[in-house]
């Protein structure tokens, strides 16, 4: 019961990040469940995987949660959203079989590394050329294939490079953030689905496991976030653009200095 409401809290907080910025929680629950599955008696080999996989099973939910919010507000550029679909499945499901032979060390330095690169290009608030633009049809399909790849890696609905990838190409943050929740979907429910093959008959993994997805923490963090993502929703269309990037750019070194401290102390 303290571990389920540890999970619980959890996804209130993921949920209010979903809606605000536009990322599916990975960012908060990977970390979270790091911390918490070892304490619940998790195989130390399997805890990254573990964290992952129910990540993206969690991200299905709040992502769904978070477009819905986003979308009646006009914040969705589905055209966008077409252009890296297919590319983020493809990429992630071919991530996901990657990731399930690497080693958990590994997996938490690179997720370090990558949050902290994010997190410093939004506090920095570079601002792109005026005249930059979305790419073509090929150049989304590459972006697409990158978001996958990495979210595979690190168990992320995509929001923290989607994000910074529109507004690097003048799409207005709050279209950035509501698109990036769209983006997240695909993301989430390939790598979820490609973490449960590919963990099936695993060794030492815990009761109640479904390949590389815990459900009592799916469940925990599902129904805590779906009831905060509309209030993030709210927040991210009220809030000033410069406030909302750097909010999200201080919010991403932390959890990256978070990462960093779990590997080495």
């Amino acid at each position: 019961m303290v571990f389920f409401l540890l999970y619980l809290a959890g996804g209130a907080i993921v949920g209010v990040l979903a809606g605000l910025l536009g990322v599916g929680g990975g960012i908060v629950i990977v970390p979270m469940l790091n911390l918490i599955f070892p304490w619940a008696g998790m195989s130390p080999d399997q805890v990254q995987h573990l964290s992952v996989g129910t990540s993206f099973a969690a991200i299905v939910f709040t992502s769904i949660s978070s477009v819905r919010a986003h979308n009646a507000r006009g914040g969705v550029r589905w055209d966008i959203w077409r252009g890296v679909t297919p590319a983020i499945v493809a990429a992630t499901l071919f991530g996901s079989w990657v990731a399930a032979g690497l080693s958990t060390t590994f997996l938490r330095v690179f997720f370090a590394c990558f949050l902290t690169v994010v997190g410093i290009q939004m506090l920095l608030a570079a601002k792109p050329r005026p005249s930059r633009e979305l790419p073509g049809k090929l150049g989304l399909a590459g972006a697409g294939a990158g978001i996958g790849l990495i979210s595979s890696f690190v168990g992320i609905g995509g929001g923290t490079m989607s994000v910074p990838c529109m507004t690097w190409c003048n799409v207005p943050m709050r279209v950035a953030v509501g698109t990036s929740a769209a983006i997240g979907f695909p993301i989430a429910l390939t790598g979820a689905l490609g973490y449960i093959w590919n963990g099936w008959g695993s060794p030492d993994l815990p009761e109640w496991a479904l390949g590389f997805v815990y459900l009592p923490g799916l469940v925990g963090i599902v129904a805590g976030s779906v009831l905060t993502v509309p209030l993030g929703a709210s927040l991210a269309h009220r809030l000033q653009v410069n406030k909302l990037k750097r909010f999200f750019g201080l919010f991403v070194c932390v959890m990256a200095a978070r990462m960093f401290w779990t590997v080495f102390f």
